[in-house]
Formats: C-alpha cells, sequence, structure tokens
C-alpha cells in the first residue's frame, strides 16, 4: 500500500474512533483531535478552560505531537500542572497540505504509542 493510501486508512480509524467516543454523534476535525490531545497531556479533562487555556491545550498537544520528530523535548511540569516542551529544532516551512500530513502522520504515531488504534 501507498504511504498516502496508508496514511488515509489510519487517519479514517483514528477520525472514526475519536469521533465515536467523544464527538457525541458528531465527526470531529483534526483541530479537535488536537485539542483533545491537549486536554489527555495536561491531565486534567473535566476542567472547563478558558480561551487562552484551550490555545495552551493546542500547543501543548502539537508540542507532544512533533516530539519524536525531534523537534521539540520536554521540559517540565510547572506549579499548575501544564507542561513546557523547548524547541529542539526549528519547524521548516511546510505548505499547508504538508503541515496536515505531518500533524496527521503524528497523532497516527501517538495513538499507536497509546494502543489506541
Amino acid at each position: 500500500m501507498a504511504r498516502d493510501e496508508q496514511l488515509k486508512v489510519f487517519w479514517k480509524e483514528v477520525e472514526d474512533k475519536i469521533s465515536s467516543d467523544f464527538g457525541g454523534g458528531e465527526r470531529l476535525d483534526l483541530d479537535a483531535i488536537i485539542y483533545l490531545i491537549g486536554v489527555q497531556e495536561y491531565g486534567k479533562p473535566k476542567k472547563n478552560f478558558k480561551k487562552d487555556e484551550k490555545i495552551n491545550l493546542m500547543h501543548i498537544a502539537i508540542c507532544r505531537l512533533l516530539e519524536p520528530f525531534g523537534y521539540y523535548t520536554f521540559d517540565f511540569i510547572d506549579n499548575e500542572g501544564w507542561p513546557h516542551y523547548t524547541v529542539i529544532e526549528k519547524l521548516p516551512n511546510l505548505k499547508a497540505g504538508e503541515q496536515s500530513v505531518l500533524i496527521k502522520e503524528a497523532i497516527i504515531q501517538y495513538f499507536q504509542e497509546k494502543n489506541y488504534i
């Protein structure tokens, strides 16, 4: 199976499972999945988050997702429980479609590591 086809198959599996488990009957998009990963990594899923905290959760998710690719490394958890990451390598300039492929690959890898898919 070609790499692009394999990515589509795995991505559909992620979308289907996440939407079924957390979507309340709706299909979750990429941003919603990233947000959920941020909540998971923060470890406090029942808290109501403010707008700036939601942005921070998405940032945490991106850092965690791209850590295995060598772009970030985990640094510490602050007194409020927020994970912090350090930039190891600046992200390359990617077109929107290339960014989407990279993040989808990272999400698939994340959920495979967690034995979710």
